[in-house]
């Protein structure tokens, strides 16, 4: 969204300036985490009929002494703006573009079970020699379903070496096979 990108923008730049560029980083993780967590609180957010001295009180109330004062500045700003809807887009926003400023690639490896540390090694690894220069944080996600193997994405690129995608292009393959036998 082009609005969250704005504001995330000028808050990334305000926390360079202020030289708490990872601090606010933790910060936006901290709001964003709330946001996910707490459906009622995005929806007050979101909310008309609640006045913006209120919502103003309430961010106070949540986030007063769990982020630094520059980022709480910035919420309660958000919300007398009347921006305090963009608040979750925005922390993820701030995010996005601090792994770009920080030339970090994000990496999302889906397996059956928990990825030993050999092996997590190894895809960190492989996903450098991909990518080249930079950080790469690596996510785990756990699927049963996949039955084995794994899924890795990097950005808009995947590479899907599962069992059961393996197993629904066999299915595919035999269903679509137009053998006929010969009559001998």
């Amino acid at each position: 969204m082009i609005v969250a990108s704005r504001y995330a923008k000028s808050l990334i730049d305000l926390s360079i300036e202020s030289k708490q560029l990872e601090e606010t980083r933790n910060d936006m993780k901290l709001v964003k985490q709330v946001c996910d967590e707490n459906h009622d609180f995005v929806v007050l957010l979101n909310s008309p009929v609640v006045k913006t001295d209120k919502k103003v009180e309430i961010l106070n109330s949540v986030f007063s002494g769990k982020i630094s004062k520059l980022s709480l500045t910035f919420l309660n700003l958000l919300s007398k703006k009347r921006r305090e809807s963009y608040i979750p887009e925005i922390a993820i926003a701030y995010d996005e573009q601090y792994k770009i400023k920080k030339h970090i690639t994000t990496a999302v490896i889906k397996t059956a079970t928990v990825l030993d540390t050999k092996l997590k090694s190894r895809v960190l690894e492989i996903v450098k020699q991909n990518t080249g220069e930079g950080e790469i944080e690596l996510i785990e996600n756990i699927d049963p379903s996949i039955i084995g193997g794994f899924v890795l994405s990097i950005s808009d690129k995947q590479l899907d070496q599962s069992v059961k995608r393996k197993l629904n292009d066999l299915r595919k393959n035999l269903l679509s096979n137009k053998y006929i036998p010969s009559n001998n």
